[in-house]
């Protein structure tokens, strides 16, 4: 086991040790044939009470017509996977310490879905987000795409029957927020976790030790070079010793938790509140939190501007407002918090034209995935429930083009 192994391992290790930020949001919405429900477990934190949810079993590689690297398997396995009566002890004895529970098939089902229709989706339609919505390539517009891609999916399973439904849920809620905050570590911490393989085809814990594909939509800090391309111990020691003292502290980690805990949160009832209501309340979510809620406060002309171009919506509610009546809403308009998301420049104005459109586009992708799933049977949405297959069927799920989502 590589020393990179190792610090990945121990640091699961200490956040498990550690407590979580148990995170329950139920918000009750009579669509579909069921009330829809969602509860989750996102944030952790040292500070919090110990008690623990048990983290997600890996899955098992799924049928794949696609090669993908893999590593060595062991003797052990060998042996196992050779042998038919010692293949069936196994799978007895995993049954017995609850690998093939409802909750834990539901764990690896929605492992899959989530590396398959959710984590990849900013990588797959990147020059859609990044040219017509002007999303920046940083990793918060990552988390935005695969959030709305997450409660696509979670609206389908909500729909699922009971104990399905909520197992699915949670499992789904549990992998996004796992990948967010080693994603998180990956920007803010350099060199704790070692980098992401960048193989397409991560069927299984790959050799880096994460569950989670890597993604090219946004960068992450340099990996520090081998020590034996430095001209001296001395200096590779410095260049050790500077990027510690480049990584965020943990209580920041912890803030910026709670924070995407409140965008997925708002995100989704938002867009629940559009899935009743109708588009044009759909087409206000899909402003606020794709298109940044840009020309909130008017559209300035060249004649009006004051020179930067430079305004973004604030949001008063939560994160790190904590108390509205000392913010400067006219003065923090114009402070740049570094997401990439502000007012075009009075120069791009006519880029506005467009957005009647792309939300109109969006808005159809929306309501024809939706539909789409809706009309698969459960057991398609759940798959064949065997150890080992759990992977059946996923790559039929996948999401159609954004940009075909209006024709007809």
């Amino acid at each position: 086991m590589s020393s990179q192994l190792l610090v990945r391992h121990a640091v699961r290790s200490g956040r498990q040790a550690s407590a979580y930020d148990r995170v329950r949001s139920d918000f009750s919405v009579n669509l579909h044939r069921n009330v829809r429900v969602i509860s989750s477990s996102v944030t952790r934190s040292a500070a919090a009470a110990p008690k623990l949810k048990p983290a997600p079993t890996s899955a098992p590689p799924p049928p794949s017509s696609q090669s993908a690297p893999q590593r060595e398997q062991s003797w052990l396995t060998t042996k196992v996977k050779a042998s038919p009566l010692l293949f069936s002890i196994f799978l007895s004895a995993a049954r017995i310490l609850g690998y093939g529970s409802p909750q834990q098939f539901a764990n690896r089902r929605t492992l899959l879905l989530y590396n398959t229709l959710c984590a990849t989706r900013a990588d797959e339609a990147s020059a859609f987000w990044r040219e017509e919505y002007a999303l920046p390539p940083t990793f918060q517009s990552w988390f935005t795409i695969t959030n709305l891609h997450v409660w696509l999916l979670t609206v389908r399973l909500r729909a699922l029957p009971a104990p399905h439904g909520i197992q699915h849920v949670q499992g789904l809620i549990d992998h996004f927020f796992q990948d967010v905050e080693e994603r998180l570590r990956a920007v803010l911490q350099p060199g704790v976790l070692p980098p992401r393989s960048s193989s397409p085809n991560l069927l299984d814990t790959t050799e880096d030790g994460s569950h989670y594909p890597h993604s090219s939509f946004y960068t992450t800090p340099a990996a520090l070079a081998p020590k034996s391309t430095f001209p001296s111990n001395k200096a590779y020691q410095e260049a050790v010793k500077l990027q510690k003292r480049s990584r965020a502290p943990e209580k920041l980690i912890t803030r910026q938790m709670k924070i995407l805990k409140e965008q997925w949160a708002g995100m989704g009832m938002s867009l629940d509140l559009g899935l009743v209501r109708g588009d044009a309340e759909m087409a206000a979510a899909v402003w606020r939190n794709l298109l940044g809620a840009r020309g909130a406060s008017g559209i300035a002309l060249d004649h009006e501007a004051n020179g930067s171009g430079y305004r973004r919506a604030v949001n008063l509610v939560g994160g790190l407002v904590e108390d509205v009546r000392k913010v400067d809403v006219d003065k923090e308009e114009f402070k740049d918090d570094n997401s990439g998301v502000h007012d075009f420049a009075p120069s791009e104005n006519d880029r506005y034209i467009g957005y009647p459109e792309l939300m109109v586009i969006l808005v159809s992708y929306i309501r024809r995935e939706i539909v789409r799933l809706e009309r698969l049977d459960d057991s398609v949405i759940m798959g064949p429930r065997r150890v080992g297959r759990e992977g059946e069927g996923v790559e039929n799920l996948r999401w159609g083009k954004i940009e075909n989502a209006t024709r007809r």
